[in-house]
């Protein structure tokens, strides 16, 4: 047997490329003639797994959306649309380690710690695309899959290693369901619900127990959306859509201190609003009584938006988590990304989730001592002014600042030669890089194997000496929405994308986002912040004084001056109309400034009567 040593300072050149290769040489004889006659490709692989795995262990934080190879869709491919997209993620624990199944992605992710995800493309018994909406649950030391057709035909498949991929089919066939979610309470009663529609409510049915999941009882209605009354239910984008209505779906429950707790998403997946509400009861049939601090999963503003139709499951540390889809929305209305949140219980057994800076990174899930909590980190790149190697049409450089994910840089060519460079016009730290790459025209579609982004993000003082920040050049993993934490976080200026290698025919980028600490002042307090309930009472104006210094603000609300749950994030302006109250509630409102230097701290908080 050979043994293996290490030099940090070998260089292997490589059609006329030169890599670096740390913490690894073969020293032999077998190693170095395959060296020298260039059969590299087994040893080239190992060595990019290696800088990838590194660079993942140092990671203790993450960023919305999240940065998984989303699948390319087909179903839109004979008008060749050619885009991305992940939603309704239904993510499951199974000895320990945790399976996410998404809409339409021709398999399935596997992750050990809720952070660094890897694709599963299953076997025999699987639907080519995947299921829409689809759910999973552990059970019986397997994973019970729900996979579905657009005809309401459902199939139950389950294997005992998902890790392999192979499913077998349970004998049964259930009908006319949409969006399920097959629940199976403590004492192994399997409940089934189902719900996607702008008329019907959600509903749920009582199954037996002989593991076929054959239906016992009637149907039995739970709830529908209530607009009327819930102004966050109401269709369209900022919920101002006064002609149709929203849709309820994505049905999932939770039980946590022997409640149930019923989630659905509303009002639609293509708009900033879509979130998730809940309802709560001590069957998991009902009767279902809403939740005031409704909705629990709601992130309207932002870089990218939409926080609805997810999950929510007991991560590391016991600590829960809800997923959820975000929508893009650039190409077409279904491209979309996937998101977590923190998830809590209040001592009042209220279910929320904190999505305040829900696009900015957060510590992640198997961090100890934290529970997702939001890092501070600041950014610092935002409407900077910005330089490229060159640009076509209407894709300007500075839209990768702008925090508009519908927006970007359209580089001539996808080759080597272009690069982008942000001025952040002041020092300031930097802890983390979030590329978010743009498929225009990418003509790419299904699983494709090979897919890969590299490039090197550099920082620098002086615009002359320039460090690395983020150096993905021997990375060979396909990340559309790459975060990277800096491992050594750098003072800077100036910062600098170098393409090496994207997996479409054109580079575009929607968002090159600087993530870390300015050196100035954080902004004042904010001054003179109203709120007027309008004629309709699911709808309040906010207004205040523009903070000098400030990028945006954080508008927080909820029911009660220590529920201070909901939050809307907005840039550049100094109001708000706030379509997405309940009618009868009672809220309480404050307002926080920030820009790259850190966050005000909040002003008197101000009661709204009902």
């Amino acid at each position: 047997m050979y043994t293996f040593s290490c030099n940090n300072n070998y260089f292997l050149s490589l059609q006329k490329k030169v890599y670096l290769f740390p913490n690894i040489i073969c020293n032999t004889p077998m190693y170095k003639k395959q060296l020298e006659k260039g059969l590299l490709f087994t040893l080239f692989s190992l060595f990019s797994f290696h800088t990838v795995l590194a660079q993942s262990k140092q990671a203790d934080t993450y960023c919305n959306p999240l940065n998984i190879d989303y699948t390319y869709m087909i179903y839109n491919s004979d008008q060749n649309l050619s885009y991305r997209s992940g939603a309704d993620p239904s993510v499951v624990e199974f000895r320990g380690e945790y399976y996410m199944f998404v809409t339409r992605s021709m398999g399935y992710w596997h992750s050990t710690d809720l952070l660094n995800w890897n694709f599963i493309s299953p076997g025999k018994n699987w639907y080519p695309q995947g299921s829409n909406a689809p759910t999973a649950r552990n059970y019986k030391d397997s994973v019970l899959y729900v996979a579905g057709d657009p005809s309401g035909a459902m199939s139950i498949l389950y294997t005992d290693d998902p890790k392999k991929g192979d499913w077998n089919a349970v004998p049964a066939i259930l009908h006319d369901l949409q969006d399920p979610d097959l629940f199976i309470d403590d004492d192994g009663q399997a409940y089934m619900f189902w719900g996607s529609s702008n008329v019907y409510p959600l509903r749920g049915k009582k199954l037996n127990k002989n593991d076929r999941f054959l239906v016992e009882s009637e149907t039995v209605e739970l709830f529908g959306l209530d607009m009327a009354n819930h102004g966050w239910e109401r269709f369209g984008e900022n919920h101002a859509d006064t002609v149709l209505g929203g849709y309820m779906e994505g049905a999932w429950l939770t039980k946590h201190n022997g409640i149930y707790y019923m989630q659905y998403a509303a009002p639609g997946t293509e708009f900033n609003v879509y979130a998730d509400g809940v309802y709560t009861a001590n069957h998991p049939l009902g009767p279902y009584t809403y939740a005031p601090n409704n909705p629990v999963s709601y992130k309207p503003g932002g870089f990218m938006n939409g926080a609805g139709h997810g999950s929510t499951v007991v991560g590391p540390g016991n600590n829960y988590w809800h997923f959820g889809s975000m929508a893009l929305s650039s190409i077409v209305n279904w491209e979309r990304r996937l998101c977590m949140f923190p998830t809590f219980f209040d001592k009042e057994g209220l279910m929320y989730c904190d999505t305040r800076f829900g696009d900015y990174p957060h510590y992640a899930p198997a961090t100890p001592g934290t529970h997702g909590e939001f890092t501070g980190w600041m950014l610092l790149s935002y409407k900077k002014p910005v330089k490229a190697s060159s640009r076509t049409g209407e894709f300007l450089p500075e839209y990768i600042t702008d925090e508009n994910c519908k927006t970007f840089w359209l580089a001539e060519t996808n080759q080597e030669k272009e690069w982008i460079e942000i001025d952040l016009q002041q020092p300031g730290t930097v802890y983390a890089i979030q590329v978010n790459y743009q498929d225009y025209q990418s003509d790419r579609y299904g699983r494709i194997p090979g897919l890969r982004h590299r490039y090197l993000v550099e920082g620098s003082l002086d615009g002359k000496e320039w460090t690395p920040l983020a150096d993905r050049r021997h990375s060979f993993k396909d990340t559309p929405n790459d975060y990277v934490q800096v491992e050594t976080p750098a003072k800077v200026r100036y910062v600098r994308y170098k393409n090496i290698e994207v997996p479409t025919p054109h580079l575009a980028i929607s968002g090159l986002r600087v993530f870390g600490q300015g050196e100035g002042k954080k902004p004042d307090t904010v001054k003179k912040f109203r709120v007027e309930r309008q004629g309709d009472p699911r709808d309040a104006m906010l207004s205040w004084e523009p903070v000098k210094g400030a990028q945006g603000y954080n508008i927080r609300w909820g029911i009660a001056p220590d529920k201070l749950y909901t939050s809307w994030l907005v840039y550049g302006e100094n109001e708000l109309y706030l379509r997405s109250l309940t009618v009868g509630q009672d809220y309480f409102f404050a307002i926080e400034a920030f820009n790259e230097n850190g966050v005000s701290s909040l002003p008197p908080i101000q009661p709204f009567e009902k």
